[in-house]
């Protein structure tokens, strides 16, 4: 029987931890993509990483990196496969040869046209209110450090 004292593995109890619902949700935010992103031909990562593409045109890969919380493991591979679809192309910097400058093709930006609808798609998909939405977002943007106003670091 459970006592009303906190025991030493309290904190170890899943409904103690936030780390668990902030998983499940982005999981369940994932899944709920899925279905609009398979018609594009995109993972989720690739999506964000078109959104970025699709507002900056051209970027290095760590600045890709930096921007979307993915270490090089991940998105070289994920890179890879983009150029293979046409999406976009990767090259040495003309400055500076260690820099990889990703930049979006003609083939990236029509692409654009059929993710228009996935926002307002998943919207609806989600069920909140625009006033929970913002302050979810000023929350989620809170514990990754940023204000998420200024995404162009």
């Amino acid at each position: 029987m459970e006592t009303m004292n906190p025991g030493p593995y309290d904190g170890l109890k899943i409904e103690n931890q936030l780390c668990f619902p902030l998983y499940a949700c982005a999981r369940q935010v994932i899944r709920l993509y899925k279905p609009f992103l398979d018609k594009l031909d995109l993972t989720y990562t690739q999506y964000i990483a078109m959104m970025l593409l699709w507002d900056r045109r051209s970027m290095t890969s760590k600045e890709m990196g930096d921007a979307l919380y993915l270490d090089s493991g991940t998105l070289t591979p994920m890179l890879k496969k983009m150029e293979a679809k046409g999406l976009l192309t990767r090259c040495r910097g003309t400055d500076d040869e260690r820099n990889l400058v990703v930049t979006v093709t003609e083939a990236g930006m029509e692409l654009r046209e059929k993710a228009v609808e996935v926002p307002e798609r998943m919207a609806g998909c989600l069920k909140l209110q625009p006033e929970e939405a913002a302050e979810l977002y000023r929350l989620l943007y809170g514990l990754l450090g940023r204000t998420g106003e200024d995404d162009g670091e």
